[in-house]
């Protein structure tokens, strides 16, 4: 075994890595690099954004005493290192597995995890929060926020910057920059990486304090020559290095300075460590540090599934049927050809929401906001006002963030933006934070708002072109992974409002589905009358709002038996929907069973794993429309008999 590969086998703890030399620690890095490749390509994970943060990781972790002292990774990209360092070694094969550890920082998986981390840009906030309660505590141990560079784009961020900064004395925060994009060139760097190494030496910052004293002290022109002093030091600071803005939110700015420096980074975190003030410090790093692949396409390797080491290419089987944002993507080109009110918005994912043809094809109408969804959706609404058409591409669970300017800024004007839901449902490895098990629900109780999900990917063709045509908010959610394999139609149909439709029919039970759901439930349906001799009505409802009333009233009337099955949480979504439709048309004798994800929040595992653990597959369809129709039966034959005896007097 060699030297190297020893070293991250004696570390459990922060203290264990204390123990090592600091001519050690490079050895470390290679193998921990090692060590998050080989798992990643396995499991699939976030890999570029860890492999750039390995040497910080090791810093941090070597001169601050966590878990006393906290360090809170914004989002968790970053964190594959940290884990390794803390005690979680031994399971770090089962990353992302189901059971496993998360893929994000998790309060629950370890004391080393001060915060749950899966929505970028709340580090400074908790770290702030923190920092406060320690200080009511008394605690003297530091807090230190690590946050990206594109998590910088989010206005969270500035919010927790400006209270930090305001009155700032006692607030004793250490912001962390982790800057793996910005260009800077040579000569500015090695200026600022010398700058910050003298402004932060703990000496140095204590002689600045008692001169500045002095200074104030002076009789009559004290205070006018310590502001100058002041102003003069900063504006050399901000003059050779990119720290104005920060400066300007009052906190000291030391950097930018290289990230992969063991050495610097350990001595400036030593100096910085004794200020009692906000800090930030801006280090540049490289994603995809150490493999070469990642090196060279670092987009790809942000968020990638198994893959072979030695070229990089993904494990998946080859096939030719495209994913659902795919076809989205491919679908927005074809109707902007035609259309030139659509514009497309997303926050910070082109790639991950299938913009990237649309902003090649019309680059003056695509817009990309930056990790900032409140803003992208006001945004749209301002677009919306001048007559275009705008689409608002967001993963479903990062919409959420936006509900505010959804309901104000949107629908109280009843203002025609589409908002396209990539990854609605169950989404997988990357567990509660991501899964879009809450966008039925909270869409659907908003006044003005459409909202639809297409059974497969030819229908969601054909709900994006009935959205860019409708007159008023409208929103389409849709899974993640490949569509269903059926062929696409060449022209596009328009959908009428609030209808659903019929695709097969039986006289034992309505199923009544929508979405990825609607599939499942026409397998159920071919289960049911193959091996149980149980003949459903399945219904595609195409909209959760409004609800095809006609349709569904007319089908239990006949068949007063009905089962729900939606990829959402039950509360408040596509199966209350229905029961509150039935309950207002005073069907209190009609027979519901919902199927959907409980009250709680989902792990992380692959897709079909969470589906059949919590019973929106085939096979969990089968058995509730068993259940639900022996029931229907014995109480159909209780009342029954009852009316029997009544009838004759027994």
């Amino acid at each position: 075994m060699s030297q190297s590969a020893s070293l991250l086998e004696a570390i459990n703890s922060s203290d264990d890595l204390k123990k090592l030399k600091r001519s050690e620690l490079a050895d470390l890095a290679t193998e921990i690099r090692e060590a998050i490749v080989h798992v990643v390509s396995n499991s699939g994970g976030h890999l570029a954004s860890s492999l750039g943060a390995v040497e910080l990781g090791i810093a941090l972790h070597y001169v601050f005493d966590t878990p006393r002292d906290k360090i809170i990774w914004d989002v968790g990209h970053q964190a594959y290192a940290h884990k390794l360092l803390t005690g979680r070694r031994n399971q770090f094969e089962t990353l992302r597995r189901h059971g496993g550890l998360s893929g994000f920082t998790r309060r629950s998986e370890s004391d080393y995890d001060p915060f749950t981390t899966g929505h970028s840009s709340t580090s400074i906030s908790v770290g702030l929060g923190i920092a406060c309660a320690k200080r009511l505590k008394k605690d003297p141990s530091k807090v230190v926020a690590v946050i990206g560079d594109g998590s910088m784009t989010a206005g969270l961020a500035y919010e927790g910057m400006n209270q930090t900064g305001d009155t700032h004395k006692d607030k004793d925060l250490i912001v962390i920059l982790n800057d793996n994009e910005m260009s800077i060139s040579p000569n500015v760097g090695a200026i600022s990486s010398l700058l910050s190494r003298t402004f932060s030496a703990a000496k140095l910052q204590m002689m600045r304090k008692e001169f500045g004293e002095f200074l104030k002290s002076l009789p009559r022109i004290g205070e006018n020559v310590y502001q100058f002093a002041k102003r003069s030091e900063e504006s050399f600071k901000t003059f050779v290095t990119p720290g104005m803005l920060f400066e300007a939110f009052n906190f000291e700015y030391f950097g930018p300075i290289d990230g992969h420096n063991l050495d610097h980074l350990i001595d400036i975190l030593k100096n910085i460590k004794t200020m009692d003030e906000p800090v930030l410090l801006h280090v540049i790093t490289k994603k995809g540090k150490g493999y070469q692949q990642a090196e060279k396409n670092p987009v790809y390797f942000h968020g990638v599934s198994s893959f072979d080491i030695d070229t990089g290419i993904c494990r998946k089987k080859a096939t030719n049927v495209p994913t659902y944002t795919e076809v989205f993507g491919k679908t927005m080109v074809e109707l902007a050809k035609t259309d030139p009110r659509i514009i497309a918005v997303t926050a910070a994912m082109p790639e991950g929401t299938g913009l990237v043809p649309f902003s090649q094809a019309y680059p003056e109408r695509f817009f990309d906001v930056g990790i900032a969804e409140q803003h992208g959706v006001t945004f749209a609404a301002g677009m919306a006002t001048e007559g275009f058409r705008p689409v608002v591409a967001i993963y479903s669970t990062f919409l959420q963030r936006a509900y505010d300017q959804i309901l104000h800024d949107v629908c109280i004007e009843n203002l025609p933006v589409v908002f396209a839901l990539d990854r609605g449902g169950i989404v997988g490895e990357d567990g509660p934070t991501h899964h879009g098990l809450f966008d039925l629900s909270f869409l659907r109780s908003i006044p003005n708002m459409v909202m639809m999900a297409p059974k497969d990917e030819n229908e969601l063709r054909h709900m994006l072109a009935t959205a860019v045509a409708h007159d008023g908010p409208i929103a389409l959610r849709y899974p993640r992974g490949r569509g269903s394999g059926v062929d696409l139609d060449d022209t596009f149909e328009m959908l009428p409002i609030g209808k659903g439709e019929v695709l097969e029919r039986g006289e034992d039970l309505v199923m009544i589905a929508v979405g990825s759901a609607v599939n499942e439930a026409i397998c159920a349906a071919a289960l049911l009358k193959e091996n149980h001799h149980i003949r459903a009505t399945v219904v595609n409802a195409r909209f959760v709002k409004p609800l095809d009333h006609e349709l569904i009233l007319s089908l239990v009337r006949s068949i007063p038996t009905v089962l729900t099955i939606e990829e959402n949480t039950l509360a408040g979504g596509f199966g209350s929907a229905v029961l509150e439709l039935l309950s207002d048309k005073g069907m209190a004798h009609v027979s519901v069973k919902r199927l959907g994800v409980p009250d709680c929040f989902v792990e992380h595992g692959p897709q079909d794993v969470l589906r059949r653990k919590y019973k929106v597959d085939a096979a969990a369809i089968v058995r509730a429309a068993i259940e639900l129709k022996e029931s229907t039966t014995t109480i159909y034959q209780n009342g029954h008999q009852e009316a029997t005896r009544y009838a004759t007097g027994r």
